[in-house]
C-alpha cells in the first residue's frame, strides 16, 4: 500500500467516522440541557427521563432497522440519510415551542444515532485492510468521544448566556451535520457491498485505490462468503449457525450499557452536584470526563491491533469494576471532599474508554459474516440502545429515590460495578480474539459454514 492508498483509506475512513463525531455530539449534548428542558417543559421525574431517553428510543429504531436499508441501497446512501437526520434535529430541538415537537426532533436524532452506530462501522470495516481495520474502525469510536468532549465543552461555554442557553446547545450540531452530509458525496461505495450487487468492476476499482495488494483474490473471496446467502435465497439470521455470533453481539453490547457509561454521559452535571459539586464546576468537571475519555481513546486507538481486543476487555473490566466500586463508597461515606467523585469517575471514564468504548464497534464490525452483517450489527447496536435507553429512563427516579442524593448514587453505581465482575468473566472466558484476521477468516474461526 502506497501513500496514495493510505491518503485515500484513510480519507474514506475518517468521513464515515464523522457521523460518530455527530453520535457522540448529540448524545452528551442533553447533559447541558436536561434540567433547563425539565424546568421549561415542568416535567416530573418521570417524564423528565422519557424526556432525556427519547433520543434513545429513537437510537433502538435506528440500529434495528438500519441493517437492511444499508444492504439495499448501500452504506454509502445510507450515511447520506444519516446527515439529514442530524440536521434536521438539531434545528428542530433547538426551534421547539412545546413539548411533543421536541420530543419529536430528539428521537429524529436518535434515528441517526442509531443508524450511524450500524453503517459507519459497517462501511470502515469493509473499506479497511485488515491490517489497519482495528485503527480505523476505532476512528469511529475516537470521533464519538471527541464529538462527547465538543459537547460538554460547548454546553460548558454557552451554559452562562441565559435562559435560552439550551437551545444553542441543541442548535449548534446543525452545522458539523450539514459539513457530513456534503463530505460523504466524495466517498466511495463499500467494494464489499459492490461485490453483494454484482457491480464486480466498480468493486475492483475501489479495492485498487484501497490499495488491496490481490485484487482478483479479495474479490472471490467476498464473493465466496457471499455465495451462500445467494444460494439459499434469503438469510435469516436467528438460526443456529449464527448462535455464536449472536451471543458475542447481545453480551457485549449488554456490559457496555451496564456499566452506566451513559448515565454518566447524560446526567454528569447533575452526578457532581449530587456530590456537592457547585453547577458551574459541574459543567467543567463534565468536561474533565470527557478529555479523559478523549486521550485514552486514542492510547487504547494504538493498542487495539497491536494488543488485541480480548486484552483490552480484560484490563478494562478490571479498571472499571475498581471505579465504579470506589464511586458507590464515596457516595456511602458521603466524603466528597477533594472532588473525589470527579477522580474516581475519570479513572471510569479512562477504563472504560481503553476497552469497551473503543472495542465494541470494532468487535461487532468483524463477528458477523458478510451475508448477514448488516442485520448482525443491527441486533448489536439494537442491544446497546435499548439498555441505554432504559439506563437513561431510570437513572433519574433513582437518583431521586431520597431527600439525600447520595443514596440514588450508592446503590446505582455499586449495580454498574457488580456488572462489571460479569463482563471481565464474559471477555475472559468466551470472548474470542479477532485481531489481524481478515473478516473472511473471522468467519471460519467462528466456524460458521
Amino acid at each position: 500500500m502506497n501513500n496514495k492508498n493510505l491518503r485515500y483509506v484513510f480519507f474514506s475512513a475518517l468521513v464515515a467516522a464523522l457521523g460518530g463525531f455527530l453520535f457522540g455530539f448529540d448524545t452528551a449534548v442533553i447533559s447541558g440541557a436536561e434540567k433547563s428542558v425539565q424546568e421549561v417543559f415542568n416535567l416530573d421525574g418521570f417524564w423528565h427521563g422519557f424526556t432525556v431517553a427519547i433520543a434513545l428510543i429513537g437510537t433502538v429504531f435506528g440500529a434495528l432497522f438500519a441493517g437492511k436499508p444499508a444492504d439495499i441501497l448501500g452504506r454509502k446512501k445510507c450515511l447520506i440519510a444519516i446527515g439529514i437526520l442530524y440536521a434536521v434535529s438539531a434545528a428542530g430541538s433547538a426551534l421547539a415551542g412545546t413539548w411533543l415537537p421536541f420530543l419529536f426532533y430528539r428521537f429524529i436524532g436518535g434515528l441517526g444515532v442509531g443508524a450511524s452506530s450500524v453503517v459507519g462501522p459497517m462501511y470502515i470495516s469493509e473499506i479497511s485492510p485488515a491490517h489497519l481495520r482495528g485503527r480505523l474502525v476505532a476512528l469511529f469510536q475516537f470521533n464519538v468521544v471527541f464529538g462527547i468532549l465538543v459537547s460538554f465543552f460547548s454546553n460548558y461555554l454557552l451554559s452562562s448566556i441565559g435562559e435560552n442557553a439550551w437551545r444553542w446547545m441543541f442548535g449548534v450540531e446543525f452545522f458539523p451535520a450539514t459539513l457530513f452530509f456534503f463530505l460523504v458525496l466524495m466517498i466511495p461505495n463499500s467494494p464489499r457491498w459492490l461485490v453483494r450487487k454484482d457491480r464486480i468492476e466498480d468493486a475492483r476499482k475501489v479495492l485498487e485505490l484501497v490499495g488491496e495488494s490481490n485484487v482478483e483474490s479479495a474479490v472471490k473471496d467476498i464473493a465466496h462468503s457471499l455465495q451462500a446467502a445467494a444460494d439459499s435465497g434469503a438469510v435469516r439470521l436467528f438460526t443456529s449457525k449464527y448462535r455464536l455470533p449472536i451471543m458475542l453481539a447481545v453480551l457485549l453490547a449488554t456490559f457496555n450499557q451496564l456499566s452506566g457509561i451513559n448515565a454518566l454521559m447524560y446526567y454528569a452535571p447533575r452526578i457532581f452536584q449530587m456530590a456537592g459539586i457547585e453547577k458551574d464546576a459541574s459543567f467543567l468537571q463534565a468536561v474533565a470526563i470527557g478529555l479523559t475519555n478523549l486521550v485514552v481513546t486514542i492510547i487504547a486507538m494504538s493498542l487495539i491491533d497491536r494488543f488485541g481486543r480480548k486484552r483490552l476487555m480484560i484490563v478494562g473490566s478490571i479498571g472499571t469494576c475498581f471505579a465504579l466500586g470506589m464511586v458507590s463508597y464515596t457516595f456511602f461515606t458521603e466524603s466528597f471532599a477533594g472532588y473525589n467523585i470527579l477522580i474516581y469517575l475519570m479513572i471510569f471514564q479512562g477504563f472504560f474508554a481503553f476497552s469497551q468504548g473503543t472495542v465494541i464497534w470494532v468487535f461487532l464490525a468483524e463477528i458477523f459474516p458478510n451475508r448477514v452483517r448488516g442485520k448482525g450489527q443491527a441486533l448489536g447496536s439494537f442491544t446497546h440502545w435499548a439498555w441505554a435507553a432504559a439506563i437513561s429512563w431510570l437513572f433519574p427516579l433513582v437518583a431521586e429515590i431520597s431527600e439525600n442524593p447520595a443514596v440514588g448514587g450508592r446503590y446505582s453505581f455499586l449495580f454498574f460495578s457488580v456488572m462489571m465482575v460479569f463482563q471481565l468473566i464474559f471477555a475472559w472466558k468466551i470472548m474470542p480474539e479477532t485481531k489481524g484476521r481478515t473478516l473472511e477468516q473471522i468467519e471460519r474461526d467462528l466456524k460458521i459454514s
